[in-house]
């Protein structure tokens, strides 16, 4: 059997056949995921060395009653293996370990995670499916399973999560029906199905249209502004496992990697789809974050992240230089991994504690000194601090950026508003993970958390790993990363400035230890204390607290700022709950039809009839 044809099998077969085992058994189950996964992520790294391009399986033979000739589903099971698809089948299988692993111990006591591992298998072969195919149609199969499965691996245990997953299966559905719209007006402007054969000028309303569709579908994976809304609701309701395997890790490495297939394969843009794309990403890095920096509940602010950070790989991807895909390629990698760390994170900190706000936390940092530090890590990494992974994808989109300025198109002359938007960005982040590590892990601790201890090795090795990932590309990310994982997809390119990932982490190292040994050399023993005094009342040192929450609330004081922060809150932005008002208010019109009068009725078949008429004319 072709081992790619494995790859998608196993964990399929494999996640089918766990619904046959009780469920009180459940770590038995959790068990047989980790060997499934480690299996596919063995037999991924075994298929990197196989040649690049397009692969046809050979089948001959007949079905009696079914297929009289199985050659001729031949041309439905094409691979097509390129250095793209290499780097995001072998990220897809580390993320899907990972989180196995952690999700053994976290699922344990977890009260309505049902048939977890059975979906979270099918997920994992479908997306090796979605990856690998060549034929649209058998692409678009792959991921219509991707959706159904992302909406059972969110627990339907109250009506807020069954809500969560209603409008996630929704937005999700209404995406792949207009994907396969577009796959419908691709087929009648080229005339097939393959992939790899197609290259679409959209010079004509239909290509335009089929783009769009195709751009929608993506977006809405990815969870790009305004097809985003569902990401926040779900990570609020979903597990830790699933927040850091889907909408974490799963889907933004398919839609992005989609995206990046429909901009730089599939379609020729033209330049109003270029500054299209532009607006998108940098309305969805701004609106994202400040979004973020209001959420208490740490699950929803981590949420929001996970949609702002969409903004900048659509930034990259849609300049459309080789630097620019490069780093929105390199910053789609870095965000799975730093907020998979996150979610995971964030999940520890819910089992040890119970709680999801972040008013009900703090000084975690002695009590679980690995999730903190693993945390730190992450959140500077998403931050953009050097010289973690997320620096260096971040400033290669800059460099995107100023080099796209070169051009001579519209979207070319407004660089600096790119540029100075998506910097902008960077800093809320920066602003918005304070807030989640301060009030999280430092200051006083809560006097209910202390007893609270750090989460068993199963949960935390997985963060430790992400955390090392994220140090390591950063400092690796010229001499390793770009070379041998990058440019073997986009081609090489050059620097505008002058950056080495490697010498900065020297130099930033050597600083620390001088600051360090300044710091030992003074003579730190010679200070004194004093009490506090607020109003001329002295203060009690051991019931001083100052929550770093209080500083963000007068964020949302800012008239201007509170005018769009207002109208979020009503679901203004919220492309589902306007969808929904318009049907609803549709159909409250169209019932008021229904009023039992027979001429009425017959004025509504004539009325048909004559569309009807029309239209087959």
């Amino acid at each position: 059997m072709n081992p790619f044809t494995v790859l998608i099998l196993l964990p399929v077969v494999s996640g089918i056949v766990l619904f046959f085992i009780p469920e009180k058994i459940k770590k038995l189950k959790g068990f047989l995921t980790i060997l499934v996964s480690l299996v596919t992520l063995v037999l991924v790294i075994q298929s990197l060395s196989a040649e690049n391009g397009v692969i046809r399986l050979s089948i001959t033979g007949t079905v009696p009653g079914l297929i009289p000739d199985l050659s001729l589903i031949k041309e439905y099971l094409v691979f097509n293996l390129d250095p793209l698809v290499k780097l995001v089948l072998v990220f897809t299988a580390i993320f899907a370990l990972l989180i196995s692993l952690y999700s053994v111990s976290y699922l344990s006591r977890l009260v309505g995670a049902r048939y977890f591992y059975e979906y979270y298998l099918i997920t994992l072969g479908s997306s090796f499916g979605a990856l690998l195919s060549d034929h649209m149609l058998v692409f678009l199969f792959f991921w219509g399973v991707l959706g159904l499965t992302l909406y059972k691996l969110i627990r339907g245990y109250d009506d807020e999560s069954s809500s969560a997953a209603k409008k996630t299966l929704i937005l999700i559905g209404a995406s792949d029906s207009l994907m396969i719209l577009g796959a419908a007006l691709i087929w009648l402007h080229t005339g097939t199905f393959s992939m790899s054969e197609i290259s679409l000028p959209t010079n004509t309303v239909t290509a335009n249209v089929a783009f769009i569709c195709m751009l929608i579908g993506s977006f809405t994976k990815a969870g790009a502004f305004p097809f985003h809304s569902w990401i926040p609701d779900y990570v609020k309701k979903a597990p830790a496992s699933s927040s850091a395997y889907l909408p974490a890790s799963l889907d933004k490495l398919l839609g992005i990697y989609f995206l990046t297939r429909i901009c730089v394969n599939l379609f020729v843009l033209n330049q109003w789809l270029v500054l299209t794309i532009l607006i998108i990403g940098v309305t969805t890095i701004i609106a994202a974050v400040m979004m973020a920096l209001i959420q208490h509940n740490y699950k929803k602010l981590l949420g929001y992240h996970a949609v702002s950070q969409v903004g900048y790989m659509v930034v990259g991807i849609g300049l459309g230089s080789p630097i620019g895909i490069a780093g929105g390629l390199f910053h789609m990698i870095n965000h799975a991994l730093y907020k998979s760390g996150l979610f995971l994170s964030a999940g520890s900190l819910e089992k040890q504690t119970g709680e999801e706000d972040l008013a009900e936390l703090g000084g975690l940092s002695r009590n679980m000194p690995v999730t903190f530090i693993s945390a730190l890590v992450f959140a500077l990494a998403i931050s953009g601090i050097p010289p973690l992974n997320g620096f260096a994808s971040k400033w290669m989109i800059y460099q995107a950026i100023i080099d796209f300025g070169h051009g001579m198109g519209i979207a070319n002359r407004l660089w600096i508003v790119w540029l100075a938007l998506a910097v902008f960005g960077s800093a809320l982040t920066l602003a918005s993970f304070i807030k989640f590590i301060s009030g999280a892990f430092l200051g006083r601790i809560n006097e209910r958390l202390k007893e609270v201890r750090e989460v068993n090795f199963l949960m935390w090795l997985p963060m430790v790993i992400l955390a090392i990932i994220c140090v390591g590309f950063g400092v690796v990310a010229t001499s390793v990363v770009l070379p041998e994982l990058l440019m073997p997809i986009t081609g090489d390119f050059e620097f505008i400035g002058i950056w080495n990932s490697s010498m900065v982490s020297i130099l930033i190292l050597v600083s620390i230890v001088l600051g360090f040994i300044l710091y030992l050399a003074g003579d730190i023993k010679k200070f004194r204390t004093d009490d506090s005094f607020v109003g001329g009342e002295k203060m009690l040192q051991e019931t001083a607290h100052y929550s770093v929450l209080d500083f963000y609330k007068t964020i949302s004081d800012f008239k201007f700022i509170s005018f769009f922060f207002k109208r979020a809150e009503k679901k203004w932005f919220d492309i589902y709950d306007l969808s929904k008002g318009l049907v609803l208010n549709i159909n409250g019109q169209l019932s008021k039809a229904h009023d039992g009068v027979l001429t009425t009725y017959t004025a509504w078949i004539l009325m048909g009839l004559i569309i009807l008429l029309i239209l087959l004319m």
